[in-house]
């Protein structure tokens, strides 16, 4: 952990929830800068905060009476760009599929632990930085979207065959891009192009084995 604290907001109707971050948040080394029972409200509070006291994260619930956290991230980042972490009661996947379009990096299953935060909000904040590399590539914002399924999917792809953690994974993709002078999506979209004949000829082969 940096000596400066990273500044985090959590929005959740669900008090003792809400409670519960504020308490925890803090114990885990960061500073919570705002708190609220709905998305609405954390934006009037964000608002009037002065650039240096806006969060570097996010962390709200999925469902809230006036707007739900993936409109909430929607709103936050037409001002200012920022992680967003969902909290859900259940796993859903109409909200994994709208995540993936927006500026989401993870989400948790309720009841949460300290434990699942440690885990959780440094892999956020690693994903959006590597959705801000993207981003100075793209022309567009709705290009990086594109281009953070394509280039996580990569991601996966060297995960499960080099066994590696994401960091690496992405570190490798970016040194390759370098070293050819090229755009990181481009190594991204080869890597998935490849996989696939390689899913291909994995299947051949078994059929051959069981022929």
């Amino acid at each position: 952990m940096s000596e400066q604290r990273l500044r985090i907001a959590v929005a959740d109707d669900d008090r003792d929830i809400r409670e519960y971050l504020v308490e925890a948040l803090p114990r885990l080394g960061y500073e919570v800068v705002a708190s609220a029972a709905s998305g609405q409200d954390l934006l009037e509070q964000l608002r009037h905060k002065p650039p240096a006291a806006r969060p570097d994260l996010v962390v709200t619930d999925i469902r809230m009476p006036d707007m739900d956290g993936i409109d909430l991230a929607k709103e936050l980042n037409r001002e200012r760009q920022v992680p967003v972490v969902l909290l859900s009661a259940h796993h859903d996947n109409e909200l994994v599929r709208r995540a993936a379009d927006d500026h989401i990096m993870a989400y948790l299953i309720k009841p949460i632990s300290e434990a699942d935060l440690k885990t959780t909000l440094p892999v956020a904040q690693q994903r959006f930085r590597h959705f801000q590399a993207l981003a100075e590539e793209a022309a567009t914002l709705r290009q990086a979207l594109e281009d953070r399924k394509l280039i996580e999917k990569a991601k996966g792809i060297l995960m499960r065959r080099l066994r590696i953690d994401e960091e690496d994974a992405f570190r490798r993709l970016r040194m390759l891009a370098s070293s050819q002078n090229r755009k990181l999506v481009e190594v991204g979209r080869e890597v998935a192009a490849a996989d696939e004949v390689f899913r291909q000829l994995e299947t051949v082969a078994a059929r051959q084995g069981n022929a």
